[in-house]
Formats: structure tokens, C-alpha cells, sequence
């Protein structure tokens, strides 16, 4: 796929809390152009992070796809009105909290 022809990512990501240490991890899963014909998907597996840290993660491994490109150059590339303003990309994302460690995608 070409960045030009990218108009949605979708993040849908799971989350778990090591309540013995106090630590967080994610996984998640991203569609780039969700129910369009050229619909891809990728996989950020098990990492540390809290908060928003796996839009920011998920939004690194996009980035990594296009490593040409002029638009990731920018140091507001995670700002997700940026890209629906300025990039019409849409990005849509979910977390799911309080998982069991088996269910995060592990690497």
C-alpha cells in the first residue's frame, strides 16, 4: 500500500496490569483502510506502557511501513487530529483494560 491510499487506521489494543510489580503492557492490533478492498493488518505485540502508549507505539510501526515519507518527518506525527486535519487519515482506537496476560499478543 501506498501512504496516498491510506484514509483509516484502526487500533484495537488489550491491556494488562502486573498488580504484583504495578507495571502495565499492551498489545494491539491495527488496520490500515478497515473494510476496503485493500484492507492490511498488523500486529504490535506484548511491550510495556501505560496511558495512551499504545496509540503511540501502534503509530510508530504505521511510520515504519512508509519510511519514506515526508509526512512522518513531523514532529506531531501521533497527534491523531493533525492526521485527520491535515492527512485525512482517520485514526480510530480502542484499549481494552483488566486482561489476562495470555490474551496480549505475544513476540
Amino acid at each position: 500500500m501506498k501512504l496516498r491510499e491510506l484514509k483509516t487506521i484502526d487500533i484495537q489494543a488489550k491491556q494488562w496490569r502486573d498488580k504484583i510489580n504495578g507495571n502495565s503492557y499492551f498489545s494491539s492490533e491495527i488496520t490500515l483502510n478497515y473494510g476496503q478492498p485493500n484492507e492490511e493488518r498488523y500486529e504490535y505485540p506484548f511491550a510495556y506502557g501505560y496511558g495512551d502508549q499504545y496509540e503511540h507505539s501502534s503509530l510508530e510501526l504505521v511510520k515504519n511501513l512508509f519510511p519514506k515519507s515526508k509526512w512522518f518527518k513531523s514532529k506531531y506525527t501521533y497527534q491523531k487530529w493533525r492526521l485527520k486535519d491535515e492527512y485525512r487519515i482517520s485514526v480510530n482506537s480502542s484499549i481494552k483494560k483488566d486482561c489476562f496476560q495470555r490474551e496480549l499478543i505475544h513476540a
